[in-house]
């Protein structure tokens, strides 16, 4: 025992001095911690190539002696994980977590405060995060900045978009690292509410792609009462550092020990399809923190929205430009003509829900104070409880419950936080004594508290708040303009969407670039669902509004494989009823299609040019394939060795026609069966900004392929 004692004294004497190394389950990463002179510094390879080159570790403090510099090690501690787990709703049924850990504690000898830094090394890619035990000499501290350096082995091609610290409604620019700088004024373009802060800060997820084939994914996991992080970019020698979001005061965090940071990740493959199916993100959350969750479920919708969003239809129940709510403003004066949450119309949505299958009807606009909601800095904005006049909330209730239909429940804060907080109990309430158990919340434009940002500590406390306080009231949140996803739906499954990037509504104001849903998965996604609202068949908003120029770039197929592409446990089908009449046929997807699933399939991706993705239904025997491409037309080659051997199945074919262009020619389609089997084969045309959809259920008759083509 003495001689053992003495043995692992030495070990640890010598981790002073030199570094210690951390293996992936399987071998092919390699993670090597050292300290030198001091500091706190580690390096990444896959399959012995430089992922991370040697970067530094630490936090830069407030009015206090940084941690940067001046540690010894005083301990080293290796574990080892292997476990499955099953998530509420997601993308598997069943998901690994596994990984080798190292966690070095270091101790600051002048100051003799500690800090541990914990590394998680899996299969796929790398966590780590700072933390802080309780001890004597450091308890509550401000951070003035945290210094995690990620330094890049080349100068990779990147998709980004801009560093800010109240939006990432921007469109992907592709450019290598050291092109950066010169496309950031290019690349911001105007928002509701916008803060870039500087030439070459990025945002995270970021998705790279080295020279030599090599793809690297940078993100965070669990933001937890702490700063969204950024990365600033040293451009002269490829070294990304984070950058956290400031408060009104420029404080980037106040923490009481014990305390963690978030886990900084990076992902990275050879093959592209690795990045997408990496469950980093998720693992590296807590386990759902609810022992109830049977009232959390799927939702497919429609709503009362894009005839708003086109400009078709108006939010505001008059033309007035100032109201004060509570002082009687509507019982005299007069409503417009244009406002769509009216009884006649919803019910209009609620009876076509009901009639494919749709679970709930969102509705934007039901409530007082949409004159005057946008850009006034207006503290008291909505109340969440109070109906317009011509929005019966009881009728409503009572007519969607009959038909198997919820109304889905929508908060727009404008920003108001303080309001927000203030009225939310009540809300959820409403909601609860209405049969609303799903609410989209929305916070578009600066924050109040004044000075405060999207993204900052106080903000991301304020999102925890609403997902946890809507969970009393079993209530799933929906959040729009809310910071990106970091996995915390594994830990809060109520937190069934986000928005947090630039979606489709964007069609609507410009268009999106034509690429943009074959970078999304490889950024945005990494961080938990997005609710897109894909589905519009009508390319050409000028059909809706005609002051409205904008055109949907994309064709009528690749909507469809959006549903496919773009996971969400929370799909909306976004174009008008009257629309989707024009076109059952490719509307029969949306309707098949599924929004929770059992297992999930890359079958061709490359960030930037095209995805396609093969599901599994939950529960069932069916799977989609869908597939998004860019702005050149390709035709995609892909295997159906997924299915069950000795089977046949129906695959139903919903594709771009030969003529189908997203600019020219946007709704040419052709759907067509064939009989597949595990050995099929499929080389299908998408067009530019196309892609192709496809639903395959096995045969049970013989009857069933009667006349259908064998591929």
């Amino acid at each position: 025992m003495k001689k053992l004692f003495v043995l692992q004294l030495m070990v640890l004497m010598g981790l002073t001095m030199f570094g210690e190394e951390l293996k992936s389950p399987n071998g092919a990463f390699k993670m090597f911690f050292e300290l030198k002179d001091g500091v706190p510094t580690y390096q990444l390879a896959l399959h012995d190539k430089a992922v991370i080159k040697e970067s530094k570790l630490g936090l830069e403090l407030k009015d206090a002696e940084s941690l940067l510099n001046g540690f010894e090690v005083t301990g080293v501690e290796h574990a080892s994980f292997d476990a499955t787990w099953q998530p509420v709703w997601g993308e598997w049924k069943d998901i690994r977590n596994h990984y080798n850990e190292m966690a070095v504690t270091l101790s600051q000898t002048e100051s003799q405060r500690k800090m541990l830094i914990r590394f998680r090394l899996f299969d796929d890619g790398i966590g780590f995060r700072y933390e802080f035990p309780e001890q004597e000499h450091l308890t509550y501290f401000v951070i003035k900045e945290e210094r995690t350096q990620f330094a890049m082995a080349g100068d990779h091609k990147a998709f980004w978009i801009p560093g800010d610290y109240d939006t990432q409604e921007y469109d992907y620019t592709e450019s290598k690292l050291s092109e950066i700088r010169g496309l950031m004024e290019k690349a911001v373009t105007p928002n509701a509410s916008q803060t870039p802060f500087s030439d070459t800060g990025v945002q995270t997820a970021l998705m790279m792609k080295s020279d030599d084939g090599l793809y690297i994914n940078l993100h965070e996991a669990a933001l937890v009462d702490y700063a969204c992080m950024h990365l600033e970019l040293d451009d002269r020698n490829l070294v990304f550092e984070s950058h956290l979001t400031p408060d009104a005061r420029g404080d980037k965090g106040y923490m009481q020990a014990p305390c963690t940071t978030p886990w900084r990740t990076v992902i990275a493959s050879d093959d592209a399809a690795d990045i997408l199916m990496s469950n980093i993100t998720l693992n590296l959350n807590e386990p759902c923190a609810y022992d109830d969750v049977s009232w959390i479920k799927p939702v497919k919708y429609i709503g009362v929205w894009w005839e708003m969003i086109t400009g078709k239809g108006s939010w505001a129940y008059t033309d007035a430009t100032s109201v004060k709510l509570g002082e009687k403003f509507y019982a005299s004066t007069p409503p417009n003509s244009t406002h769509s949450a009216n009884n006649d119309n919803v019910k209009r949505y609620i009876d076509f829900a009901a009639e494919h299958g749709f679970d709930a009807v969102l509705v934007e606009g039901w409530n007082e104070g949409w004159e005057d909601w946008f850009g006034k800095s207006k503290d008291y904005v909505f109340d969440f409880i109070t109906p317009y006049p011509d929005f019966d909330v009881e009728m409503l209730r009572d007519y969607a419950k009959a038909k198997g239909v919820r109304i889905m429940m929508h908060h727009e804060t404008s920003g108001s936080v303080r309001n927000y907080e203030r009225h939310m109990d009540k809300a959820y309430q409403f909601m609860a004594d209405n049969n609303y158990n799903s609410v989209k919340s929305g916070y578009v434009g600066d924050i109040i508290p004044r000075g405060e940002y999207h993204y900052g500590q106080w903000m991301v406390n304020h999102y925890q708040y609403a997902v946890e306080k809507a969970a009393e009231y079993k209530v799933m949140v929906n959040a729009h303009e809310a910071v990106r996803p970091t996995g915390l739906s594994r830990t809060y499954p109520n937190l069934i969407g986000n928005e947090s990037a630039r979606g489709t509504e964007y069609e609507a104001f410009g268009g999106n670039n034509v690429n943009h849903t074959t970078i999304l998965p490889f950024t945005r996604l990494i961080g938990g669902p997005m609710d897109y609202t894909p589905g519009i068949f009508e390319p050409d908003v000028s059909q809706y509004n005609p002051d409205n120029g904008s055109r949907v770039r994309t064709t009528i197929a690749r909507q469809l494989a959006l549903y496919v592409t773009m996971y969400s446990p929370l799909q909306m089908a976004a174009d008008l009823p009257e629309t989707y009449t024009k076109h059952m046929d490719a509307f029969q997807f949306i309707k098949d299609v599924a929004i929770d699933w059992e297992d999930t399939k890359v079958l061709e991706a490359e960030p930037g040019d095209y995805i396609t993705y093969a599901r599994k239904e939950k529960d069932g025997h069916r799977w989609f394939v869908g597939r998004t491409n860019d702005e050149q037309g390709r035709t995609s080659h892909i295997q159906f060795d997924f299915l069950e051997p000795g089977k046949k199945y129906v695959a139903t074919v919903y594709a771009d026609a030969k003529d189908a262009h997203w600019e020219t020619n946007p709704k040419a389609y052709q759907i067509n069966k064939y009989v597949v089997t595990n050995k099929s084969k499929l080389s299908q045309y998408c067009a530019p900004g196309g892609g192709y959809a496809i639903s395959i259920v096995e045969v049970k008759e013989k009857s069933d392929i009667r006349g259908v083509k064998r591929l």
